[in-house]
């Protein structure tokens, strides 16, 4: 991979073909569950990551890394100090695609040409910010701007962010709780926050189907209740003539835990277990 990325040439206008995923060790993803998107979740192609100066490559792959687990593609560069380089690609991890489609630019205003809304992070107040929201809101906005118009999400140095001019060109300064006593989040770190906030308003809370699984039926229940009931007897731990509340509490404990067909075969089997052990033992001291 190292003498594939020595061969290539920096070309500062356009990154498409810098970056490959070739060789890279590759983890475990979160695309194993068959969940559909929402009608709104397209909105996001129209979404853009935009990263300015950027000096650390691993900031990048890791960005990219960041955009590809929430669904977004789109990721411009604006001046990035190292570029192409194996860090990148490396902390990219399956989105190693999105560095080798990215665009990179020398300015801002034309990393923003065509977007008609523009949302700068920052974690400082600024004396002549306009209007300013926390990232939720504003990923909520541009999601439902995004039916209609290219949005961008411009991303500061991992020193000091936007500069004022830069945080001035933007619609709306969006920023991301945090402790007051130290708000300063890595660049991917805060891009992860604002690209999940993006795809939780596009698509929702998803979360991926559970199987289901067969509900133990009342006979079934009470099967086990009364089998708990003799064991218990047996093991000289529930005294029939004084039970107290033991049996309302079990009888609560099972209607509570809502228990599956299986999961009663397998408290039975238990039981049975216990009997078994329990006569053994009575046929060695009756011996």
């Amino acid at each position: 991979m190292d003498g594939v990325a020595k061969e290539r040439s920096i070309d500062i206008l356009l990154c498409s073909g810098l970056f490959r995923g070739d060789g890279v060790p590759l983890d475990v993803h979160m695309g194993e569950f068959p969940i559909s998107n929402p009608p709104a979740f397209d909105r996001l192609t129209r979404v853009r990551i935009v990263l300015v100066r950027t000096s650390h490559p691993g900031n990048i792959g890791a960005t990219a890394r960041a955009m590809h687990t929430m669904g977004l593609t789109r990721l411009t560069l604006v001046a990035p100090k190292h570029l192409p380089d194996r860090d990148a690609v490396a902390l990219a991890s399956r989105g190693a695609h999105i560095l080798d489609a990215a665009r990179c630019v020398t300015s801002l205003d034309d990393a923003l040409a065509g977007a008609t809304l523009t949302i700068g992070l920052s974690a400082r107040p600024r004396q002549f910010a306009g209007r300013v929201v926390n990232v939720r809101e504003a990923a909520q906005e541009a999601v439902g701007h995004a039916e209609h118009g290219d949005v961008a999400f411009i991303f500061g140095t991992e020193m000091s962010g936007l500069t004022n001019d830069e945080l001035a060109r933007c619609s709306i300064a969006a920023t991301i709780p945090a402790n007051p006593a130290y708000s300063s989040l890595n660049l991917a770190a805060a891009v992860q926050v604002a690209a999940y906030e993006l795809r939780i308003a596009a698509a929702g809370d998803v979360v991926w189907p559970v199987p289901a699984h067969p509900r133990a039926t009342y006979d079934g229940i009470e099967g086990l209740y009364a089998h708990a009931q003799r064991t218990l007897t047996a093991m000289a731990f529930l005294n029939p003539a004084m039970p107290k509340r033991l049996l309302p509490r079990l009888r609560r404990l099972f209607g509570r835990a809502a228990l599956e067909h299986e999961e009663v075969n397998i408290l039975r089997g238990i039981l049975a277990r216990i009997d078994d052990l329990l006569g053994a033992r009575g046929t060695r001291q009756r011996r």
